[in-house]
């Protein structure tokens, strides 16, 4: 008998001490779910977010989670669950990252709440500074004279370091055409239709910055500097049209690099061109071999002043992982 009270004494034991564990886990997981549906920032600041056509309430915790809106996305639909709060709608909002998440599903719920002062704007891999340039005035109010002005000052990019670490010193060379030519990233933004250059330079450097952190150890082990691989990335996408050719491309001029060989790439001529001329008259580019710039790769060993156009993603990844 005084066996069998032990034995029963140690499960209890057990029970109890399991009840502990679960009771303890289960309030850090209440307490963290408390903290992440908290807002992610004391500071006022708004931010523009879309939820597109069809998107579902999951994934809009995804996005908002992937923009530092909310601090956790898988905390964010419980929350939906918890108080019938999953029927996002369509639009694009003005949301602060100073608001919880019950303030923010609140507002995403709303359909009378969306924002009509926005406009879609997206910058294709391939398009030149002045195209994207030229795009935003054709939305906004902000000029493309503006936008290129803006992109061309050394002080103010100069302002920008410590926010932006693929803004270097390179990039300022007297020769370069554009100091963000090249930098400024393929995607589609939302703007206000009222808005300000910076603000919108600053939005796109932001998605810049963030496929920056994605090579960012990759560039620091190339052995090439951040505005070379920019620069060779640039060439890469406006010679192919496919991953698999860029890697490709991308190895032939590593090897003639290597061996102090000339780039020999007429797309560095076709940018050469309208530098000078201000035409897209690219068609004379193979027939213009010998015209004088420091972007004509015939006449110049190495690479070229700066980028020669705005590589994306896969163009970076091509130069940094070629075939």
């Amino acid at each position: 008998m005084a066996q069998k009270k032990k034995r029963k004494l140690k499960v209890l034991n057990l029970l109890l001490l399991i009840a502990l564990v679960l009771a303890i886990a289960a309030g850090g997981l209440w307490f963290t779910y408390q903290q992440n549906i908290k807002p992610v920032s004391s500071a006022d600041e708004t931010v523009l977010f879309e939820v597109s056509s069809g998107t579902s309430a999951k994934n809009t915790a995804i996005e908002l989670e992937k923009q530092g809106i909310i601090k956790d996305s898988t905390s964010a639909y419980v929350y939906m669950k918890l108080n019938n709060l999953g029927d996002i709608k369509s639009g694009t909002y003005d949301l602060n990252k100073s608001w919880d998440v019950k303030h923010i599903l609140t507002v995403l719920n709303d359909p009378t709440a969306a924002a009509v002062n926005t406009v879609s704007i997206t910058i294709v891999e391939g398009d030149w500074a002045k195209d994207i340039a030229a795009k935003i005035e054709a939305e906004t109010n902000v000029t493309a004279d503006e936008l290129l002005t803006l992109w061309n000052d050394a002080d103010y990019l100069a302002s920008l370091k410590d926010r932006y670490a693929f803004i270097t010193d390179e990039m300022f060379s007297d020769s370069v055409r554009i100091y963000l030519e090249g930098y400024l990233m393929p995607d589609t933004y939302i703007f206000y239709k009222e808005t300000d250059a910076k603000s919108v330079t600053e939005k796109i450097l932001d998605q810049t910055e963030i496929v920056f952190e994605k090579y960012k150890q990759q560039i620091a082990d190339s052995g090439y500097s951040t505005h070379q691989i920019f620069t060779l990335a640039s060439i890469v996408q406006y010679e192919a049209s496919t991953e698999e050719d860029m890697k490709m491309i991308a190895g032939v001029f590593y090897n003639r690099l290597n061996i102090d060989m000339a780039l020999q790439s007429s797309v560095t001529v076709c940018y050469a061109i309208d530098f000078e001329k201000q035409t897209d008259n690219w068609t004379a580019c193979e027939v213009n071999n010998d015209f004088e710039s420091p972007y004509n790769t015939y006449k110049y060993t190495g690479l070229p002043p700066g980028p020669i156009m705005n590589p994306g993603s896969a163009a970076l990844d091509a130069v940094l992982n070629p075939t």
